[in-house]
């Protein structure tokens, strides 16, 4: 089947530019989700065959409505945009701060998912992966583990910021599991992108966590739904 169509946000650049040439080379025509036009088209020239430019910014009711428009049938949403503002603890980090991200890394997906489901529901096969994050997980942030160390309460507004997406992504599987989807997280690990200083500095390389998110993205009819993976397919606790 070579008339499968995709939907990346945040894809021209990092984590998502890897997953929209992955999926390009599995025969996907792939939207690379972009809102800046510029950086788009030069993510579409590198990406190659398959990509198409869709300026997209997920903060903007208006422009997401205009996406959807061109678009008729979606097999595959990944919702990667993301911002991570500051590693700060809660009392540190101002509210306009967790308004700011949770509009991108919250409302942004909702508004995104919810624009795209006519699109969605014309596939056979719909697929949803939402790039969460391990530091998302509750059970490591209150029991540590040795892959993931939270700290004093560092990253408050990012991290909770996934843990709410994290809950949307039960919500929606629970709501559309009838309908066929298949809609689960994705914890990249640290990744050298420029999402924040740190991982700039240490994590690792991002076609890596691409990989996950492609796995997501061509499950099974009987494959799992609701479910929060690493990038290498094991399972995260919630």
């Amino acid at each position: 089947m070579n008339d499968r169509t995709a939907l990346v946000t945040g894809a021209n650049k990092g984590i998502g530019q890897h997953i929209a040439r992955l999926l390009a080379a599995e025969g996907f025509t792939v939207y690379v989700g972009a809102r800046d036009p510029q950086r788009g088209q030069r993510a579409v020239e590198e990406i190659g065959t398959g990509a198409r430019l869709l300026v997209l910014d997920v903060t903007d009711p208006d422009g997401i409505a205009q996406a959807a428009d061109q678009v008729e049938r979606l097999d595959v949403l990944v919702n990667n945009a993301g911002i991570a503002p500051s590693l700060a603890s809660p009392t540190d980090s101002p509210v306009e701060e967790y308004r700011r991200t949770y509009e991108t890394n919250v409302f942004g997906v909702v508004a995104v998912t919810n624009a795209f489901l006519p699109a969605l529901r014309r596939s056979p096969h719909p697929r949803i992966v939402n790039v969460s994050s391990g530091t998302a997980s509750l059970t490591w942030s209150t029991n540590p583990n040795p892959q993931f160390t939270p700290g004093s309460g560092g990253a408050a507004v990012y991290r909770s910021s996934k843990a709410a997406l994290n809950a949307l992504t039960v919500c929606y599987a629970q709501t559309l599991a009838e309908d066929g989807f298949k809609i689960n997280a994705l914890a990249p690990g640290v990744r050298a992108t420029d999402l924040n200083p740190r991982a700039a500095a240490v994590g690792g390389d991002p076609a890596e966590a691409a990989q996950g998110a492609l796995r997501l993205a061509l499950l099974p009819d009987d494959g799992p739904t609701g479910g929060f993976f690493s990038w290498d397919g094991s399972p995260v606790p919630w």
